[in-house]
């Protein structure tokens, strides 16, 4: 039986923006890693930014950032892989987490401004390829 005689407005056949679906999951997990390596050197090398935790958009110490960095860089990984995948759970979870990264990047651009701007361009990619065509990838049981 075809979609069309079932009243299904789906796709049978999967369209060429599964490959930004996937591209956006790949993203997803490459800010996660990301993520967890600025969250690992904020934790262990208090001394490596330029600015003080005072110069920050929020203050809070070093190690309070790195933890909510590496906590959002783990959450990302795992959200990753339900993504490629083709969760819905995971699409939801993965756009949420984007913007938290973006706005939690973007209070941070002051300590170290390229790598924040990266993060936050990476996650603009996600939260568009994840909202717009997260449909596109989906797994039938």
């Amino acid at each position: 039986m075809s979609d069309t005689q079932t009243g299904s407005t789906r796709r049978a056949t999967p369209t060429a923006w599964v490959g930004v679906v996937v591209f956006g999951g790949v993203m997803l997990m490459l800010a996660g890693g990301l993520q967890i390596m600025q969250g690992s050197v904020a934790i262990l090398r208090n001394d490596f930014f330029y600015v003080t935790h005072e110069g920050l958009l929020v203050t809070m110490d070093y190690t309070g950032w790195g933890c909510v960095h590496l906590a959002l860089g783990l959450i990302a990984v795992v959200t990753s892989i339900g993504v490629l995948a083709g969760r819905m759970w995971a699409r939801v979870t993965g756009t949420v987490i984007a913007v938290i990264s973006a706005m939690v990047n973007l209070a941070f651009l002051p300590a170290y401004p390229i790598w924040s701007t990266t993060l936050i361009v990476t996650d603009v990619v996600v939260i568009y390829a994840l909202t717009v065509h997260g449909s596109e990838v989906r797994i039938d049981r």
